[in-house]
């Protein structure tokens, strides 16, 4: 596993594993799979509703695994309702309870809507106290990210957002390197539209040439890009197959070749457009 610095000195695993949509029932035997697979990042959020099975997934973990609590990189989010300095600090030590730890090594503010910034001072401080090694945001633009990283006592460490190769956020990206803040891709491999990646004929013929999936030179084009990846399955074989990415190197015309592919839009909805916030109400 290849690992990043963060800007305030720890260190951040470059591939995890999501548990976004992943079923209830499912959770914990998935997070379990993935550590034993290799994954140290797991990533989840309040709004997924499996926090307290990710957390049973982990203890499994450390206990039949041997697998110590140090070594895992733990993240989750804080959601749009919980917003506000005290609602944030009660439910973040809701997450840890639901977690099962006494700390977590990176916690997100969601979305940039409702009142962030009471919830990101909350996060601060938070951090202060310490039960969280990072805190960083989701789904920021380049212009509330510079907001909030100019108008707060923490820079944000990460920056979690739709990245894959339909989207690859260039100027963002560009953006967060101008901030010292990590790119980090939820939905790596574009979700529904991952169909449309493993027969993108440019994806295949990149891969015959190394020997390698079309998912996994999809990913590995992340990890060359500097960008954190967390892609999610729910099957080991494939969760290893998302992990081994690590052997070989992208050419520079080959990563010239997954520009072409660039749509440079939201599979979504784009971070000014207003129904973003009627997405977020929905998941409440």
């Amino acid at each position: 596993m290849n690992y990043v610095t963060l800007n305030n000195g720890i260190q951040m695993p470059m591939v995890g594993y999501g548990v976004f949509e992943i079923p209830t029932e499912q959770t914990a035997r998935c997070v379990f799979d993935a550590l034993e697979t290799g994954y140290r990042l797991i990533d989840t959020a309040q709004a997924y509703y499996n926090e307290k099975e990710v957390g049973d997934g982990i203890q499994r973990g450390i206990q039949e695994l041997g697998i110590r609590r140090e070594d895992i990189f733990l993240t989750t989010k804080v959601w749009v309702t919980e917003f506000g300095y005290e609602k944030t600090k009660a439910s973040v030590e809701e997450s840890l309870r639901k977690l099962q730890t006494d700390y977590l090594d990176l916690v997100l503010i969601h979305q940039c809507l409702s009142d962030y910034y009471g919830a990101y001072r909350a996060l601060e401080d938070l951090y202060d106290e310490g039960k969280i090694r990072a805190i960083g945001i989701s789904n920021f633009s380049a212009e509330r990210m510079a907001d909030i990283a100019t108008f707060n006592r923490i820079l944000p460490a990460v920056n979690q957002v739709e990245t894959h190769l339909f989207w690859q956020q260039y100027e963002l990206h560009e953006w967060m390197e101008k901030y010292n803040i990590q790119h980090e891709a939820w939905g790596p491999l574009a979700q529904h539209r991952l169909k449309e990646v493993l027969e993108s004929p440019i994806v295949k013929h990149i891969a015959a040439a190394h020997g390698k999936t079309p998912a996994q030179v999809a990913l590995r084009q992340h990890v060359q890009r500097d960008i954190v990846a967390i892609p999610k399955s729910t099957h080991k074989d494939r969760m290893q197959e998302n992990l081994d990415i690590f052997d070989f190197e992208l050419t520079a015309d080959e990563m010239e070749q997954f520009k072409t592919l660039d749509e440079n839009r939201s599979m979504w909805a784009a971070y000014d457009d207003p129904m973003i916030v009627q997405y977020a109400m929905a998941e409440d």
